[in-house]
């Protein structure tokens, strides 16, 4: 046999230059479908990351505005901020005698009411009990108010001062706070 036939049998027919074509082309085809691949799953999977995102009507409520003129001492009203019910009272004095006679030791999460509080009369916070979320009673007259005379979560027992303080019950923490401002004497914007 010649030198030249035992050359071409031992690379298979093929010349050493068509080998390395071979395997330019295979790795082309395969970062190409690879590439191909992940755009159109990343295409695939946008409308489910993008239904993540807040819904428009949430959006439009980052901020609102409440005329609190018309509650009179000792009264509560709620009004809902981005879903959840916001707790508004119009504190009597009493209730803030109590607030403010608390010791910190006797607190379950310790906070001053003054740091609660913009204008000791107007306590405003996020009506959703801190351990799962219910919606404490307290707000509407003739509602149980629970041991402290502030809030009571039926659902697991959980008691809240007239500061929305955690006192007694499951709750790990204080009715939340908002971000809020006084617009005017008569205006609070929430958010």
């Amino acid at each position: 046999m010649s030198d030249t036939a035992a050359t071409v049998e031992n690379s298979g027919g093929h010349g050493s230059h068509d080998s390395h074509d071979g395997e330019t082309r295979r790795d082309f085809l395969l970062i190409s479908t690879v590439a191909v691949g992940a755009v159109g799953a990343g295409l695939a999977a946008w409308p489910f990351v993008d239904s993540m995102n807040p819904s428009l009507d949430v959006l439009a409520l980052k901020s609102i505005e409440v005329d609190i003129s018309p509650i009179e001492e000792g009264q509560a009203i709620t009004v809902f901020w981005r879903g959840n019910p916001v707790f508004i009272r119009n504190r009597s004095k009493k209730e803030i005698d109590a607030a403010r006679a608390e010791k910190m030791s006797d607190l379950k999460d310790p906070e001053k009411d003054e740091d609660r509080v913009q204008k000791p009369n107007w306590l405003v916070m996020v009506g959703n009990c801190t351990h799962l979320g219910c919606i404490p009673l307290g707000q509407r007259t003739g509602e149980p108010k629970g041991n402290f005379n502030g809030w009571f979560c039926p659902c697991h027992g959980s008691h809240y001062d007239t500061s929305g303080r955690i006192r007694l019950g499951p709750a790990p923490s204080n009715l939340v706070v908002p971000p809020y401002t006084f617009a005017s004497d008569t205006t609070i914007v929430i958010g």
